[in-house]
């Protein structure tokens, strides 16, 4: 019985791995297009920096489309999981799946980046993330393995849950990494004073004068290697966990 329940197991994620990353390529590119509209619109001469200003209603869509995109991404995880952590795990697969995919589409469609070391705008809540496309390559690959580590354990049999440990350690890391991306940008907001005008910083002219002229040229990747340390010591400990149990099994 005990075997039969691993095997129906076993089949539900495989057949669930299928369908989201299926999914996550599918809305990758849905992403694509969407981007290359809109460099069409505002850089016709190729991105680059500095960024070039919005209207405020422009603005207020893009942030109710990436709220959309991570809403997508959590309904996906949620029906493919069956407890927290396995639905935590399918939305970490296809936000990485996704995100690698929308460069691949870039790349396909407009021959965009020049290379993984090209910087790009990441995502704009709370403030404008920026980055080498490197970097969230690397964390999606890092989400990929991450959620293959759990289902894998899953497939084996395992109630698989993670220690308190285990997700400080991740916590910590995503934070640390979360702030290389908006570095650049909050800095801007704080040395120019903005900090107590940043519920109507997007109106704000001075500010956005400031923006369209900011090149960001330095990225902090030894600090987002501290923060890959970390994430990989809790999959390594949870990995080691659950290897242990499986052994004395």
């Amino acid at each position: 019985m005990v075997k039969k329940q691993k095997n129906l197991d076993l089949i539900n994620i495989r057949k669930n791995l299928v369908i989201v990353t299926i999914f996550g390529i599918a809305m990758g590119f849905l992403e694509t297009v969407v981007v290359v509209y809109l460099r069409q619109l505002y850089y016709p001469e190729g991105f680059m920096f500095p960024l070039k200003l919005m209207s405020l209603d422009v603005t207020i869509i893009e942030y109710i489309r990436e709220i959309s995109t991570l809403v997508m991404l959590c309904c996906i995880g949620a029906i493919a999981g069956t407890n927290f952590l396995e639905k935590f795990s399918y939305f970490l697969y296809c936000f990485g799946i996704w995100d690698i995919f929308y460069y691949i589409w870039l790349k396909v469609l407009i021959n965009w980046p020049s290379s993984l070391l090209t910087w790009d705008i990441l995502f704009l809540i709370p403030v404008v993330w920026v980055g080498p496309v490197l970097a969230p390559v690397i964390c999606s690959i890092t989400m990929i393995f991450l959620a293959g580590c759990v289902l894998y354990f899953k497939g084996k049999g395992h109630s698989v849950s993670m220690t308190l440990r285990e997700w400080l350690l991740m916590i910590v890391g995503a934070f640390i990494i979360f702030c290389t991306f908006i570095w650049d940008y909050t800095k801007l907001i704080i040395k120019g004073g903005f900090l107590s005008n940043i519920w109507t910083i997007g109106t704000n002219e001075d500010f956005q004068q400031l923006i369209s002229q900011y090149v960001p040229t330095h990225y902090n990747w030894y600090l987002f290697i501290i923060g890959e340390i970390f994430i990989l010591c809790s999959i390594g400990l949870f990995c080691r966990r659950f290897k242990k149990s499986t052994s004395n099994n």
